[in-house]
């Protein structure tokens, strides 16, 4: 399977943003990419002013965008992720959603790990805003098992564990990494949940600055099970595309066979808390 891409700078300009992915789910489809992913915050990225009122509902324009840019070049579109509106809600959701290429909605993941940080540099309250997901989430395209993740989803190795013990060959990680965290955890982190889970890591990250405050660090980058880097961005917008060998892939997983020894029979009461 060929699979892309789409770095994106969001900005609070929701109409800049979605001609900026499409330009690059064009030129990612136009390459031969089956299914592309797009960055977290893909449609308005900003301050929390800027992120409330770019809010909407999954029935919203940018999800609707989302579905006509699957259905048009007939491809897998992870849209990435909106801050999602729900009626009776006072706090909003980040929601990744998963169109297939007639344009139909195949999966919604609702971001679990919420970033809430003080590291100088990289200092934000996601929790002040949005509410946390409660659920796991994978779907199947083209017969392969794919798992769903949002940024600082990433520190957290039980959730890629869950769903490559689920069956997921691949998993999604669209992302908005700050620059100030990128550049000492980015690729160890992105490397790591790929090798110990022996999947495919699709890491659409933002880029530059969505504000003079607001820097992300890009380098997205297409992982194998083996930790290989199989194509990561430059430093500016822009799709990047990668093959994706699933009889190698069988391979590592025979030579290396970490998933089968793993001992939760053991270790199942330490990790509770």
């Amino acid at each position: 399977m060929r699979v892309g891409l789409v770095q994106l700078t969001s900005t609070a300009d929701r109409a800049r943003n979605l001609e900026a992915a499409e330009k690059g789910i064009v030129a990612a489809a136009r390459d031969g990419a089956r299914l592309i992913v797009l960055p977290e915050m893909f449609n308005v990225l900003g301050d929390a002013d800027a992120l409330r009122a770019g809010a909407e509902p999954l029935d919203g324009p940018s999800l609707t965008w989302a579905s006509e840019q699957a259905r048009q070049r007939g491809v897998w579109l992870v849209a990435g992720s909106i801050l999602e509106r729900l009626d009776g809600e006072t706090r909003l959701f980040n929601t990744c959603r998963v169109f297939d290429p007639k344009g139909q909605p195949r999966a919604t993941y609702r971001k679990i790990h919420l970033f809430d940080c003080d590291v100088p540099g990289a200092r934000f309250h996601e929790s002040d805003t949005v509410k946390p997901g409660r659920e796991i989430v994978a779907f199947e395209a083209d017969g392969v098992k794919m798992g769903l993740s949002i940024c600082f989803d990433l520190r957290f190795p039980e959730l890629f564990r869950s769903l490559a013990v689920e069956g997921a060959r691949v998993i999604a990680l669209p992302s908005a990494f700050t620059e100030r965290t990128g550049r000492d955890h980015w690729e160890t982190l992105v490397r790591a949940r790929a090798i110990e889970n022996q999947v495919f890591v699709l890491a659409a990250n933002q880029v530059g600055a969505s504000t003079p405050s607001l820097r992300w660090f890009g380098r997205s980058a297409i992982v194998d099970p083996w930790g290989v880097i199989l194509a990561q961005a430059p430093d500016r917008e822009g799709p990047i595309v990668a093959d994706l060998d699933f009889a190698e892939q069988d391979r590592i997983r025979a030579l290396l066979p970490t998933l089968p020894n793993r001992r939760p029979d053991v270790y199942r009461e330490t990790i509770r808390s």
